[in-house]
């Protein structure tokens, strides 16, 4: 089961597109794979070694430090609109 902490209200319609038996979401989760965002910044966050992806519900990604997601192979993706 893949963990995805969620920094900001994700809509609940989109967060019910990820099954329930292969995903679970949470703002208090404990060694996520993935965080899913909107506008928290991630900059000043301590980054848990158990990361894998960086998903960005809006356009852009300035809250996110990107090169350092690159340079530990984290891979960072939006999605606009």
């Amino acid at each position: 089961m893949y963990r995805i902490l969620t920094l900001n209200n994700i809509a609940k319609a989109g967060l019910a597109r990820l099954p329930a038996d292969r995903y679970q979401t949470g703002k208090d989760l404990a060694e996520p794979d993935a965080i899913l965002l909107r506008s928290a910044d991630l900059h000043s966050m301590d980054i848990p070694a158990s990361l894998l992806a960086v998903g960005r519900a809006g356009a852009g990604v300035n809250n996110i430090p990107v090169a350092a997601m690159s340079a530990r192979g984290i891979p960072v993706f939006n999605a606009p609109g």
